[in-house]
């Protein structure tokens, strides 16, 4: 039997490309109708979630367009965005690059981190949650946008054979299994809301008449949105304290190596 490598397991399921090749093709697409569309209702999201997380440090992974920019609602004192890189580009000061498997960043030194659609475009989505652990200190909390398998999306990615393209071609992950994932990992899911309940159609004007859904979806179907905002906070690790064995010690007597005490003599008279 032929054993597929970790690559090809999550290649049958994950038709894009790397990461740094494909972000290029999602911020193309955010700039479209729909995606312009479905950008504005996942600012406004984030701009009612983030100024509830505080800390010193926020890091944003990837921005979807030149101006994605969602860390300016935070209350956190210093927020960065980290731009994704090919591993052939050079280094530039201008910009913190990186990959978020492979994030350039201390242990334990992030209060806040924002993945933007990074888990399900990656080929490596455990090792983006192992990194997030890593570098979250405990009680830090872990914000991820994150497209639903189980949307009426799904219907039109069939009829329209939409499997290859951009933002189709991604692994939509259930929240069932990311919240199975972050368990293993020490992660607690503080938060799941779904979003964007109007179909993928391109025309502008169509999708605002039909923004009364987003209302409707709410109430009546709230797991059938296209996207999930998934809120967690990292356990603190409890040490349990181990209760030492109070046994009563043997004395060891030296029967070698000791000098006789000296014994003082009085002299009597001559």
């Amino acid at each position: 039997m032929k054993i597929l490598s970790r690559t090809a397991k999550n290649k049958r399921f994950n038709h894009c490309e790397e990461l740094a090749f494909t972000w290029p093709q999602l911020q193309d697409w955010y700039r479209s109708e729909l995606g312009g569309e479905l950008a504005q209702l996942e600012a406004d999201l984030l701009a009612n979630t983030l100024p509830n997380l505080f800390g010193y440090h926020l890091l944003q992974l990837g921005r979807l367009s030149d101006n994605a920019d969602w860390t300016i609602s935070s209350r956190v004192s210093h927020c960065a965005v980290m731009d994704y890189a090919q591993p052939s580009a050079g280094v530039d000061e201008r910009r913190l690059l990186g990959l978020p498997d492979q994030l350039p960043i201390q242990t334990d030194s992030m209060d806040v981190l924002v993945l933007p659609h990074t888990l399900e475009f990656s080929q490596r989505p455990h090792a983006v949650l192992r990194e997030a652990e890593r570098v979250l200190i405990p009680e830090g909390h872990l914000v991820m946008l994150v497209f639903n398998p189980r949307s009426n999306w799904l219907l039109w990615h069939w009829i329209f054979g939409w499997r290859k393209k951009i933002p189709w071609c991604a692994r939509f992950l259930s929240t069932p299994r990311i919240r199975d994932w972050m368990e293993l990992l020490g992660f607690d899911v503080v938060s799941i809301q779904g979003y964007f309940y109007r179909p993928p159609i391109k025309s502008k004007r169509l999708l605002q008449r039909l923004g009364f859904l987003e209302r409707v979806g709410k109430r009546a179907w709230p797991m059938l949105g296209a996207g999930n905002l998934i809120v967690a906070r990292k356990r603190v690790v409890t040490v349990t304290p181990i209760r030492p064995r109070w046994r009563p010690r043997r004395e060891r007597v030296a029967t070698a190596g000791l000098v006789e005490p000296f014994q003082h003599k009085e002299r009597h008279g001559r």
